[in-house]
């Protein structure tokens, strides 16, 4: 199979012609509106530092429906006791840096490079990229973030530094997104910690046919805040976790 190389022309090979491991093309940049239409395409870049940008489009592909949300009951007694306070884009750039400095820990070298941290910067000054973060005692120790489409939030990255912080965040957002009437959230590449949520893999071309339709909604564009009154519902819900 090719590997393409993209040109300065805004365009994308179809999805379907990824290598096996999801490897689609090489190259281009990351200017806000390749961004956009790489991840309304079902692509999303992911290279480290001293390698060209690499875009990919994994099949299978993790997604996980806000409807479907699954909260372990331990994380319930948590979130019940409000330990933590959440907020939404309150604190992207260090949300961004953190979720880089935990990579890098915890594999010596990041997928976050300076210049993707500078774009979805940019992506979030323009409306398209959002944080949800945890607050204790007015410290920031957990968060995450990612990409607002359409009905679709397509998650990057999340770190703690106090245990459950990251989760707690996860599960405002998933509330958000449900109470927005989100379809779907992209979780991109599969792993234990969010299959545990609820999260299940999907083949690429069913899930190319869901981000298909959930960009026919709009976009939530700007700044997003979370509610005093969409927290009580989310801490006063009546849904059993699992």
């Amino acid at each position: 199979m090719t590997i393409y190389q993209l040109p300065d022309k805004l365009i994308f090979p179809s999805p379907e012609d990824a290598e096996p491991e999801g490897l689609l093309a090489v190259g281009g940049d990351l200017r806000p509106e390749r961004l956009l239409l790489a991840y309304s395409s079902g692509i999303f870049p992911w290279y480290s530092e001293g390698l060209p940008i690499l875009w990919w489009s994994p099949d299978p592909r993790l997604i996980l429906e806000p409807a479907n949300l699954h909260i372990p009951r331990r994380l319930w007694r948590v979130i019940k006791k409000r330990i933590f306070t959440i907020t939404c884009d309150q604190s992207f750039e260090t949300v961004i840096q953190e979720c880089a400095n935990t990579t890098f820990r915890k594999e010596k070298s990041t997928w976050l490079v300076k210049e993707m941290i500078d774009a979805y910067i940019q992506l979030h000054k323009i409306g398209f990229a959002h944080s949800v973060e945890s607050w204790y005692e007015g410290k920031l120790v957990g968060g995450l973030y990612g990409v607002s489409l359409g009905k679709v939030f397509f998650g990057e990255s999340m770190f703690y530094r106090m245990k459950d912080a990251s989760k707690v965040a996860l599960v405002y957002l998933v509330k958000l997104l449900y109470h927005w009437e989100f379809t779907l959230i992209d979780c991109q590449v599969t792993t234990n910690h969010l299959i545990r949520f609820g999260a299940r893999e999907i083949p690429r071309s069913q899930f190319l046919k869901l981000l298909t339709h959930s960009l026919k909604y709009k976009t939530i564009r700007g700044r997003w805040h979370l509610t005093e009154t969409l927290t009580q519902e989310i801490i006063t819900s009546k849904k059993i976790p699992g």
